[in-house]
């Protein structure tokens, strides 16, 4: 039990947050292919592991580095987020749908950076799909202080 004699969704109650707890894990799996194949395309290019040196938006193996990076950092607020939401009891539902929608507009950010062009520069696209991706995490964390508060 919590403080004040609430119930935790602790157990069987938890398989309704099935939805977002999928939608992590999916960002998960997102950032670990990222770090594969930013190792691999390293590897081929006779890089060694670490930041890429040639940091300008025309270069491929920049762009793969950035948006791995740039994962692994939005991906730690966000979950911890959520996973204190399902802690705090937060609607199941609302969750998985901010969840998710977190989920696709990070997947639009990635397609976006990898692909490179005028879009994936910085102040364009790119930085909007991060910022919107941040405002979903922001919301989250609302959410879970409103449901943990109440």
């Amino acid at each position: 039990m919590a403080a004040g004699g609430r119930n935790l969704p602790l157990g069987s109650n938890m398989d309704a947050y099935a939805p977002s707890i999928a939608g992590l894990l999916l960002l998960c799996i997102l950032s670990l292919g990222l770090a594969v194949y930013s190792g691999m395309q390293k590897g081929k290019a006779g890089l060694v592991a670490g930041p890429v040196s040639d940091a300008r938006d025309d270069n491929p193996l920049y762009r793969i580095d950035r948006a791995h990076m740039n994962s692994v950092e939005a991906l730690t607020p966000l979950a911890l987020a959520a996973v204190l939401a399902m802690l705090a009891g937060t609607a199941p539902l609302l969750l998985a749908a901010l969840v998710w929608l977190y989920l696709l507009i990070r997947v639009a950010h990635v397609a976006v950076y990898l692909r490179g062009g005028e879009p994936a520069r910085g102040g364009k696209l790119r930085t909007m799909l991060y910022l919107l991706s941040s405002f979903v995490t922001l919301v989250i964390v609302i959410v879970a202080l409103w449901a943990a508060l109440l």
